[in-house]
């Protein structure tokens, strides 16, 4: 049989490739844009992976490139901006998949919003008026991805320009406000089937000072105290089954305010970047063979395998460009190998690509990954590490 990802996050493809290898599957992947996936095709086994060119903007191209396939089992979809479209083809091509008005409701952040508020897991719901909403609040894209689109007001002025801003940005959904959460910032990586929710593990999130807000870095798993980890694993449980998704991986970001664990924002995925290969530190390949299972209607054993014992935490930091332009390179790649904790890097652009902005994740070169016995061991490991690589950025 073979299995159809409609794109994918950038890194976890050679992943997937090898679940479905080992369950007797064959990998396609649609793409509109092969560089997207540089450091994962330069690393799949050549006979694991068919990568079909093809504009996936596109619904009519993608339908006619799914017709194609042969043996077509399953279509699996590990981004945002691709959720819908692929539950919609999904249906009609009577895959498995969830079902696409749940997929519509949860791609839209201002209706989650609402839905946790009138069900009580939301202190504050979400407004459409983002002039007249409370300060501070949080004013940003129904839609968006990658930490774009997204304005942290604290006042008048700052309101004013968060407003000015939107107002020529290229919106995927919406502007609407919510409030402002206070507290650091986290993530809960979660398997669901039939609406029963595992937590796999909660990662830290570090983000930069306003105005710019994007993801510095991130740790997996945190060490919480067992009253706070059961309360996380039933409050996420609780906001997956209000928000509609009752099966596959999801990526929670939630803040611990004063008051106990709000949501930021839930994607039907695994986390970007790393994430995935963080999971795969703790619980081995299993966590792509669930994805394999959930995407061909089957229960994924990841439920209700053992918790992991003795694996190493994960943390990486991704190192932005300080200025727009063309990467030339890096310096001080060659001394990662210096540092404790096995150090690795990601390459997310090449020598001679654009970088276009460096206020949200586009201004990401690549990622220095480090392992340490806990989750602020290595942190600290890949954060000394990532301080010595500066990209060089032409004009």
């Amino acid at each position: 049989m073979t299995i159809v990802a409609l794109e994918a996050l950038s890194f976890g493809l050679e992943r997937l490739a090898r679940a479905a290898s080992a369950g007797g599957h064959r990998l396609h992947l649609l793409t509109c844009d092969r560089s997207v996936y540089r450091h994962e095709l330069a690393t799949v086994a050549h006979d694991a992976l068919t990568v079909v060119d093809v504009d996936t903007t596109d619904v009519d191209a993608v339908r006619r490139a799914l017709a194609a396939v042969p043996d077509l089992a399953g279509l699996v979809n590990t981004t945002d901006t691709w959720s819908v479209p692929a539950a919609d083809l999904a249906a009609e091509f009577g895959l498995p998949g969830p079902d696409p008005a749940a997929v519509r409701d949860l791609r839209d952040k201002a209706v989650v919003r609402r839905k946790l508020h009138r069900a009580g897991l939301s202190r504050g719901s979400a407004s459409d008026d983002p002039t007249a909403v409370e300060l501070p609040a949080v004013l940003k894209d129904s839609a968006g991805t990658s930490s774009r689109a997204v304005w942290i007001v604290h006042g008048e002025p700052e309101r004013r320009a968060a407003l000015a801003a939107a107002a020529t940005a290229a919106l995927k959904g919406t502007l609407f406000a919510e409030p402002f959460l206070a507290g650091p910032l986290y993530s809960a990586e979660t398997l669901t089937w039939k609406g029963e929710t595992r937590l796999l593990g909660v990662a830290s999130r570090q983000t930069s000072r306003t105005p710019a807000v994007r993801e510095e870095a991130a740790a997996f798993p945190v060490a919480l105290p067992p009253h706070e980890g059961e309360r996380v694993a039933a409050w996420v449980s609780d906001v997956l089954a209000v928000a509609g998704h009752d099966q596959g991986f999801a990526h929670v970001e939630f803040v611990l305010t004063a008051h106990g664990p709000e949501l930021v924002e839930v994607n039907r995925r695994m986390g970007g970047a790393l994430i995935g290969e963080a999971l795969c530190r703790s619980y081995g390949n299993e966590v792509y063979e669930a994805l394999v299972a959930v995407t061909l209607g089957e229960r994924p054993a990841l439920l209700d395998a053992p918790a992991p014992s003795g694996a190493p935490a994960v943390a990486f930091v991704l190192v932005y460009a300080d200025r727009p332009g063309v990467l030339t390179g890096w310096r001080g790649l060659e001394g990662l190998r210096a540092f404790p904790g096995g150090v690795e890097w990601y390459p997310v652009r090449e020598p001679g690509e654009a970088v276009p902005a460096v206020d949200d994740q586009r201004g990401c070169t690549g990622m220095v990954l480090a392992e340490g016995p806990t989750a602020e061991l290595a942190q600290h490991r890949a954060w000394s590490a990532a301080t010595t690589v500066r990209p060089l950025i032409a004009p």
